[in-house]
């Protein structure tokens, strides 16, 4: 339709009675500022490498696509802020900490396992440096022994640690440590095109990352067994030779995930709650990760003085 045409339909509904060319003119005059202006704003949405792409084509998505992941992979790691203070108060291990017989005992712990996880010897350790902390039956300490476990080992001057919760069922590192529900492990194990560098999560402690266990799955136990898990392990005790890695497993003889993921270990801590466990449970539990060759023993929670607690370590 010409603009002289469009004029005189706008004439109609101003002034059904005048046909005046003034008034045509003034209308015509209307629509052409009217259409210059629509041309420039429809100018302006055209993205600025409009020109190098079959618009709507294959070829098109696929480049789009392309920068997408290409963005996703520059992107800076996601990062949290655990709350030290509150961290301390639960009995946790922080860097800025005074001297304290919980850090003691840890820093007993932690020496030969980490001399197992990088040693080069003839008895050197396949995957060493993955380190499963698990129980018989909940309640025992694994979680709480994990997390002291890591921060001692981030004080150290020559490892990194990442810590995972294998605990695919009830995880408890979100709670302990005050994280947002994540992208973690099994979304991983799930995706394909997800990397592990998209859901570490990196802390105000240095030398600590964490990975959390991630969106449930009722496959769980197949997916913590499956090529994709073994391929991710891999991964994770190879790519960073200074890494400690350690799992908070689920209790062995409350589920089968934990035993999928004990045979895929380099290392294995096994945390006793004192006068509580009994030993014919504990046996059980050896049993069922017979496949790992370096089995250790933390006697959790026995009293020596008066509100105290003592962490014994067995090998």
């Amino acid at each position: 339709m010409s603009i002289i045409e469009r004029a005189a339909g706008k004439i109609v509904k101003e002034d059904k009675t005048s046909t005046s060319v003034n008034i045509i003119e003034k209308a015509a005059a209307r629509i052409a500022k009217e259409d210059e202006a629509s041309a420039r704003t429809s100018a302006a949405k055209i993205p600025a490498d409009h020109g190098h792409e079959s618009v709507g084509g294959p070829d098109t998505q696929k480049s789009r696509g392309d920068r997408a992941h290409s963005a996703d992979t520059a992107s800076s790691p996601k990062q949290c802020t655990i709350n030290l203070a509150k961290l301390r108060q639960s009995g946790i291990i922080t860097p800025d900490a005074e001297k304290t017989q919980i850090a003691e005992e840890f820093r007993l712990i932690k020496r030969p396992l980490i001399k197992n996880a990088f040693q080069q010897s003839a008895g050197h350790i396949q995957n060493g440096n993955l380190i499963m902390v698990t129980s018989a039956l909940a309640g025992e300490g694994k979680t709480f022994c994990s997390i002291n476990l890591a921060m001692s080992i981030a004080m150290e001057m020559d490892h990194t640690v990442l810590l995972i919760d294998a605990d695919v069922a009830r995880p408890s590192l979100p709670n302990y440590l005050g994280l947002q529900a994540e992208r973690g492990l099994l979304d991983v194990l799930l995706d394909d095109k997800l990397e592990l560098a998209d859901v570490m999560i990196k802390t105000n402690v240095d030398k600590l990352s964490i990975l959390t266990a991630g969106k449930k799955s009722k496959h769980a136990t197949e997916l913590l067994a499956s090529q994709s898990m073994s391929e991710l392990l891999k991964e994770i005790a190879h790519r960073y030779s200074d890494r400690i890695v350690i799992f908070d497993s689920p209790p062995l003889l409350l589920t089968s995930e934990a035993r999928v993921l004990a045979s895929q270990m380099g290392q294995i801590v096994l945390v006793v709650a004192a006068e509580k466990t009994p030993q014919q449970t504990v046996k059980e539990a050896l049993r069922q990760i017979e496949s790992c060759d370096v089995v250790n023993l933390i006697y959790n929670k026995a009293s020596t003085f008066p509100g105290g607690e003592y962490y014994g370590y067995y090998s």
